[in-house]
């Protein structure tokens, strides 16, 4: 910031020679004469309040930012404006006008800041960008602006009243002459109104009428579906009473008859099912039903359930990829297999040879699912068409298959009542992907899995960190990236639960959003690093607006943007936790080469590294040395790793230290599951013996970048210890 003049203001003609002085450092600043006069005005306006109501102040003008901007700060030291909240909201009355100059000073800058204590004075800050026309003024430059405002003497106060008188005539004249643009514009409009309505009577018309066939049409859908169904299902359950030879044997032409109607029932009862879904979906009848669950799971019902459509001996392979790094999701888990299931049908009927791939990735907020195939291909003009009713795409297999051209239709419907959208890549002769992307949070969700955490139920092993946050589909992300960490969330969604956590419970840690409703998260965060009782808790400002430097000058000890990801919010509190204390890593394995091979993946790192060869060892070292975290092995001889991980968590001095196994051993299901309620992740270590792994990975480690092993970094990470991106130590 550079200081151009300083006036104190100490009587009336000072009060005159601030406007004056104003538009002078404005005009040579390169701002136009309408933005020299709201300037002027708005500096006289309080230079004027400071002189009337506090007896004098000074009024400082410089130039600061980048994008640089005229900046003037007016500081006077009487008693305090006791309503300043009001007055700058716009609420305060006053018989005198008190407050009037204020508000509309603030509506002629471009920034306008106002700080009044009662017996200190009152300080406004307020400024307006230079034009982008303008160069920035180089050191040198403002310097002889400086100089040019100390050698001019100060204008005539009754000039500066005719100039300001001028200026005010001019402005009339400008308003008088819009007035008259305006009263002819109204006319034009007036006439185009006319039409406008006329028109929108005829469409409301056209309208209406389409609304009453659309749902005459989705009425006798839905009735006529029903009525379907009943002669179908008996068609269907006949047919296969007799298949089963329960009334007697069937010929061999009776049996192909029969088997022939049991085809076309089944086919006529799918079109019926697909119509009622459609039917439903149109009339807005369908109901969704959001709970939370695993794509994993869902994976693996949709392998059991489609596996039967694969002919014996097929040339087609469906590969139904295992997702990674996916939490859960909180949406109608039917209806995303239902869309699911069609794309892999509609996949299968169409691949000759190669296979379906089904994939599931996490994007920020949304999880896209996509169903890859080697099939026929789509024209590019034909991608549009295939999701309108009934149409089927005439190419050399649709004479071989069955369909009723309504599978992509529904399926388009159902994803976005889930709140997502669906998207087709294809290529003639190479084959399609099909993409849906649905919302983790189902967006129309009333109520959420996760609740405010009762004190009463917090984990004595996971670090507590308070989350104020009011919108619950953001919570419920939190307490994803939190799981299977060391840290636990208490979720608040106002500032008055955040305030009742606090009289109960000193959390490790704090991730505010600024932007609550209808509450101000700049005042609680003033108000906790005002409080000594909790002033050392590192608090983190999570929010959708860059005001990073607002933020940390007000307190906050780190500051991230929405959507955060998992592993940057895990490191974030993690540096503001462990900031400036000791990271020790404790390595329990018998085996000297794997414990070689780990600090080796570490040694860029600035963590320390202490080992136990064997699980008495290790037991001892752990609870001398409280270690941040234990990379434990399994296979020991003497004290297996069951038992030393069965003996920290008994320790109460031991107990909260978090476990990441690392290990060869190959362990069933249940064990997993027993063991990953015990530790925060079960890594395998690469296969073969100790001495070839070591003899192809020693030259390799020396030379790679930290990020060779992303498995444990990762594990690491959420053990509470502090590494970056790229696997380094921030401490």
């Amino acid at each position: 910031m550079t200081t151009i003049f300083i006036l104190e203001i100490q009587n009336e003609q000072d009060v005159v020679q601030a406007r004056q002085r104003t538009r002078e450092i404005a005009e040579q600043l390169g701002f136009d004469t309408q933005d020299q006069a709201r300037l002027a005005t708005a500096v006289s306006e309080i230079a004027r309040n400071a002189f009337q109501y506090a007896r004098g102040g000074t009024v400082e003008f410089s130039v600061a930012g980048e994008p640089q901007e005229f900046l003037i700060r007016i500081q006077d030291r009487g008693s305090g404006i006791p309503h300043l909240a009001d007055v700058l909201a716009g609420r305060y009355t006053s018989d005198t006008g008190m407050g009037l100059g204020i508000v509309g000073s603030q509506k002629l800058m471009d920034f306008f800041e106002m700080e009044s204590l009662p017996e200190q004075g009152t300080t406004v800050v307020m400024s307006k960008r230079l034009s982008k026309r303008t160069p920035n003024f180089i050191d040198l430059q403002l310097q002889q602006i400086r100089e040019s405002v100390m050698e001019r003497s100060p204008q005539n106060p009754y000039e500066e009243i005719q100039r300001q008188n001028q200026e005010l005539l001019r402005a009339m004249a400008e308003l008088r002459k819009r007035e008259e643009e305006l009263t002819q514009l109204n006319r034009e409009l007036e006439d185009t109104n006319r039409g406008v309505v006329a028109l929108y009577a005829e469409l409301d018309e056209k309208a209406d009428s389409l609304q009453k066939a659309n749902e005459l049409k989705t009425r006798f859908l839905s009735n006529m579906s029903h009525e379907f169904r009943t002669p179908l299902n008996s068609i269907l359950s006949l047919s296969r009473m007799l298949l089963a030879r329960m009334d007697g044997d069937l010929t061999a032409e009776q049996e192909k008859q029969v088997t022939f109607i049991q085809k076309a029932a089944s086919g006529l009862s799918e079109l019926v099912n697909d119509l009622l879904d459609l039917a439903k979906v149109e009339a807005g009848k369908i109901e969704v039903r959001p709970s939370s669950f695993e794509v994993s799971d869902l994976f693996a019902t949709l392998r059991g359930m489609l596996r039967p459509l694969l002919v014996q001996g097929s040339s087609v392979a469906l590969n139904i990829e295992e997702p990674e790094g996916i939490g859960q999701i909180y949406s109608d888990e039917g209806k995303v297999a239902q869309i699911l299931r069609n794309f892999i049908s509609n996949a299968l009927k169409f691949t000759e040879q190669g296979e379906v791939r089904v994939t599931a990735v996490q994007r920020g907020h949304t999880v896209t699912f996509s169903v890859s195939d080697t099939g026929i291909g789509i024209a590019t003009a034909d991608r549009e068409r295939i999701f309108e009713d009934f149409v089927q795409i005439e190419s050399s297999l649709q004479k071989q298959v069955k369909g009723t051209g309504l599978g992509l239709p529904l399926s388009r419907k159902l994803t976005e009542l889930l709140g997502g959208s669906i998207s087709v890549t294809s290529k003639l002769g190479e084959g399609s992907t099909f993409t849906a992307s649905i919302p983790i949070i189902y967006p129309h969700a009333t109520e959420f899995p996760t609740q405010l955490q009762p004190i009463a139920s917090l984990e004595p092993t996971g670090l507590p960190i308070l989350a104020v946050e009011d919108h619950p589909e953001t919570l419920f992300i939190y307490e994803n990236h939190l799981q299977q960490s060391t840290y636990q969330l208490i979720a608040t969604r106002t500032l008055a639960q955040a305030r009742q956590v606090l009289q109960q419970v000193r959390p490790a840690a704090i991730m505010l959003d600024i932007m609550l409703e209808g509450q101000n998260g700049w005042t609680f965060l003033r108000e906790i690093k005002g409080d000594e009782t909790t002033c050392n808790i590192p608090i983190v400002v999570i929010t959708i607006i860059d005001n990073e430097k607002q933020a940390l000058a007000l307190g906050a000890n780190g500051f991230l943007i929405k959507p955060v990801d998992r592993l940057q919010l895990l490191n974030k509190l993690n540096t503001l936790i462990n900031q400036n204390k000791p990271q020790k890593i404790l390595l329990i394995d018998d085996d000297p080469a794997y414990r070689y091979l780990v600090k080796q993946l570490l040694i860029n790192t600035q963590l320390s590294i202490l080992e136990a060869m064997n699980g008495w060892e290790g037991l001892n070292l752990a609870e001398r040395e409280q270690p941040t975290a234990i990379v434990l092995d399994l296979e020991m001889p003497e004290l297996s790793g069951f038992d030393v991980l069965k003996q920290l968590k008994s320790n109460p001095v031991t107990q909260s230290i978090p476990v990441i196994i690392y290990s060869s051993a190959q362990l069933d299901a249940e064990t997993q599951s027993q063991l990953a309620k015990k530790s925060i992740a079960i890594l395998s270590k690469e296969t073969g013996s100790p001495t070839a792994t070591m003899d192809y990975a020693s030259p390799f480690l020396r030379n790679a970048p930290p990020t060779a092993n992303a498995q444990l970094q990762d594990a690491l990470i959420k053990a509470g210890l502090v590494l970056d991106a790229c696997g380094q130590s921030h401490v």
